[in-house]
């Protein structure tokens, strides 16, 4: 099978310094369906077969996708592990192996797709999307996953090689941990799925607690700094809402539509990664919703702030009015030898009795502000 190749148009709505949330690839218009688009002069990405049965298992990594052949016509599960694109040449190795339709090459190569379910004639092809937390903190991870499920095995495309969530499963595989040695193909599809859809959490918890520090930053202290942060994290809960609303939807098709490759005993456990799904949606919805209200918090500080802020100005200037007319008043030019002129100019004592009425006026007027409540915020606005 040759593909012709023909390079991704970028599109990017919000870049991030790294990589972005809303980044996607379209081919360009025209273009043949089934047309990869993969990187110039790609290596061939390394492959790992897990195969095991109930009493053993075993990790090899292979040179060349016929590697994996002789393995996918025996009893025991083959999980076939392809970490990262890769090129042309390895594709077309893969298809000619497993029997793929150039349109499940397309879905798999031309990262991002949405997550969806698809029943071939001899296999399932399931597209999910994988997060994780960065290591230093400030966002998370989004990849594409891919999974073609057969009689007795699974291969898994990974968009990155660096990164995933599927250690403790290779860990289980390996100890003999639990049932999934003693259970089939579908049933290693659905513990990795599992572990997909369980990567949400702790990427949620970590929003959960980014909001609640924005909050109190919110109330106490807010600054443009503090709108900034809560406009990306409602872009980044935005792209987690986009990447687990269709994730539940195939999962959905997966319990309901009746593939034949999927057990009625793993269909069980598809209820609960769908409870699971279900939960991450409205946890996402709930920050969302928590970091929208933030917004309405922060310009009602900033107002409240402002209020306060023109409440000192006008009680300073209030005090100061009274002293700038007297002091106005004694400032004018008089002739005290003329009559119907100030005599108070020429009276002993007269400078310190106008600064003592000056400074009494001023003391009565801050009492009198006191005693109304107006400065119980003043403390918290000379501090900011």
């Amino acid at each position: 099978m040759t593909q012709r190749l023909s390079p991704p148009t970028k599109l990017v709505i919000a870049p991030d310094e790294e990589d972005s949330y809303f980044e996607y690839f379209y081919d360009e218009p025209g273009s043949e369906p089934g047309t990869l688009s993969l990187k110039a002069n790609a290596l061939p990405p390394p492959i790992v077969l897990i195969d095991y049965n109930e009493a053993e298992a075993h990790r090899v990594k292979l040179a060349a996708p016929e590697a994996s052949a002789p393995y996918l016509d025996t009893e025991s599960v083959s999980w076939v592990d392809v970490l990262g694109l890769g090129n042309e040449e390895t594709w077309r190795q893969l298809a000619k192996v497993f029997n793929l339709h150039p349109l499940v090459l397309e879905d798999i190569v031309n990262v991002p797709q949405r997550p969806k379910v698809e029943d071939y004639e001899d296999h399932l092809v399931i597209i999910t999307h994988m997060v994780m937390l960065r290591p230093r903190g400030g966002g998370f991870y989004s990849e594409q996953v891919s999974f073609i499920l057969g009689k007795h095995y699974l291969l898994t495309v990974q968009e990155e090689p660096e990164r995933d969530c599927f250690a403790p499963v290779r860990d289980r595989i390996r100890a003999g941990k639990g049932t999934i040695r003693t259970k089939g193909a579908d049933y290693l599809a659905y513990t990795l799925l599992d572990a997909i859809i369980d990567g949400f959490f702790p990427v949620l918890e970590a929003y959960g607690e980014k909001i609640e520090e924005l909050e109190d930053e919110v109330v106490s202290k807010p600054t443009r700094q503090t709108l900034k942060k809560i406009y990306q994290v409602k872009r980044e809960l935005l792209a987690l809402r986009r990447a687990i609303w269709p994730q539940r939807d195939a999962i959905n098709i997966l319990i309901r539509d009746g593939s034949n490759l999927i057990g009625e005993d793993v269909r069980v456990y598809l209820r609960d990664c769908y409870d699971h799904a279900v939960q991450v949606m409205d946890m996402v919805e709930t920050y969302r919703e928590l970091t929208s209200g933030l917004m309405d918090v922060y310009l009602s500080a900033v107002g409240n702030k402002m209020n306060e802020i023109m409440k000192l100005l006008t009680v300073i200037s209030s005090i100061f009015i009274p002293l700038t007319f007297i002091a106005g008043v004694y400032g004018m030019n008089f002739n005290t030898d003329k009559p119907g002129n100030m005599p108070e100019l020429n009276l002993p004592f007269a400078y310190p009795v106008c600064w003592a009425v000056m400074i009494a006026i001023a003391a009565g007027m801050v009492y009198l502000f006191w005693r109304r409540g107006w400065f119980e915020n003043f403390s918290t606005i000379t501090k900011d």
